[in-house]
């Protein structure tokens, strides 16, 4: 069987549009890049909040919230519920939307959701060196890995005891550009 041809890909701006793409110089098509999405949860036992110090980077060593990049053909819902389990072996229940974060620097959506501990048995997973439940006033604030860490504990901690709000964005001011 013959080899089939390799697409010869070109940078330009495609008919009708007004930003430059990679097109296939034969047939025209079009390899879109487009944002990652990353889902994850605000994951509380009680008062405390579930937080895992990574083993891996960007930012390893640092406390963050159990999340991930969505795989594809999964729901957001599932995607946050299977980075709890891998990163902490923590199974849980999602409860609603916290916030979607724009971070246009890495271009990334981030949709972070409040959740429940269904099992206290936690334990770090492979991309995790140790997993806690903290109080809120003993989140080790110096070592969150990522701003939105922050702005995520902070917007809960803000409707912990509401059961109905609007999901949260961004901080005002803070444009996920730096």
């Amino acid at each position: 069987m013959p080899d089939a041809k390799e697409p010869k890909f070109e940078h330009r701006v495609p008919e009708g549009d007004n930003r430059l793409r990679q097109v296939c110089a034969d047939c025209g098509f079009v390899a879109y890049e487009n944002p990652k999405v990353v889902v994850g949860a605000v994951v509380t036992l009680g008062e405390r909040i579930l937080l895992c110090r990574r083993a891996i980077n960007p930012r390893r060593g640092f406390w963050t919230l159990p999340a991930g990049f969505m795989e594809l053909h999964e729901s957001a819902e599932i995607g946050a519920a299977r980075e709890a389990w891998e990163e902490a072996n923590a199974r849980i229940e999602i409860v609603s939307l916290l916030a979607a974060y724009t971070i246009p620097r890495l271009s990334q959506v981030q949709l972070i959701y409040r959740a429940h501990l269904v099992d206290p048995a936690i334990s770090a997973g492979p991309e995790s060196l140790e997993v806690g439940l903290f109080d809120y006033a003993d989140i080790p604030w110096e070592d969150l890995a990522f701003p939105s860490v922050r702005w995520a504990l902070t917007q809960f901690h803000s409707v912990r005891h509401l059961v109905h709000f609007p999901a949260f964005g961004n901080p005002p001011g803070e444009t996920g550009d730096h």
